[in-house]
């Protein structure tokens, strides 16, 4: 005889089986939902432009770097100096080095790095620097602004050494920093001779005149 089957009163028996399947589906539900993960915790949102996250360590470190080799070239053209023109020298040859440092680290964490550009506070530095002029004038404008760029620089690779978000890049920054701060020493040490005063027109010699 079937569980919950009545035979003298057959309705009472289908509303019985009625109830058993409804108990069933419940106990089937409430049992789906106990076996569900939990929800997945809320993926932290990066800002692109904060110099602690990958992303905006990499396009600031990398238009830096663009910045120092540009000026490096630039100062190859204008100045005279021995001591400015190695210091360019070893701009363009470190800051390159460094570059190829942070794509290297950032592609071994499974990154792929975005090709170095000028961000518009490091194109206006090297405007400033190509508005100096040639000779004393440029080599004057070059050590000031130069040893600007470079106490942000070191900043930007000490703060992501300690706290940045990729341990490889983190790694690469800490051996950055050494490079930066020998380059700011030299700069600060640097002889430059201060650019000379405009010359004053020379004065008309009207003693011929008649009045």
């Amino acid at each position: 005889m079937l569980a919950g089957y009545d035979r003298v009163n057959p309705k009472r028996g289908d509303t019985a089986m009625r109830k058993m399947g409804i108990l069933l589906a419940g106990a089937i539900a409430l049992a789906a939902c106990s076996s569900n993960p939990p929800p997945a915790p809320p993926v932290a949102v990066v800002d692109p432009n904060n110099p602690l996250f990958a992303p905006g360590y990499m396009a600031t470190a990398g238009s830096s770097d663009q910045f120092e080799i540009q000026s490096g070239q630039l100062a190859l053209q204008m100045s005279q100096n021995p001591g400015v023109r190695s210091l360019a020298q070893m701009l363009i040859t470190d800051h390159t080095n460094s570059t190829n440092m942070i794509v290297a680290a950032a592609r071994s964490a499974g990154i792929n790095p975005p090709p170095p550009a000028l961000l518009p506070q490091h194109q206006a530095l090297l405007d400033q620097e190509r508005a100096a002029g040639s000779g004393a004038a440029f080599d004057a404008a070059f050590q000031q602004i130069q040893i600007q760029a470079h106490q942000q620089a070191l900043a930007l690779h000490q703060n992501y050494a300690a706290s940045g978000d990729v341990p490889a890049l983190r790694t690469v920054a800490g051996q950055i920093v050494p490079v930066v701060q020998t380059h700011l020493n030299a700069l600060q040490s640097m002889s430059v001779a201060p650019p000379l005063p405009p010359v004053a027109p020379a004065p008309v010699n009207r003693s011929g005149e008649r009045g």
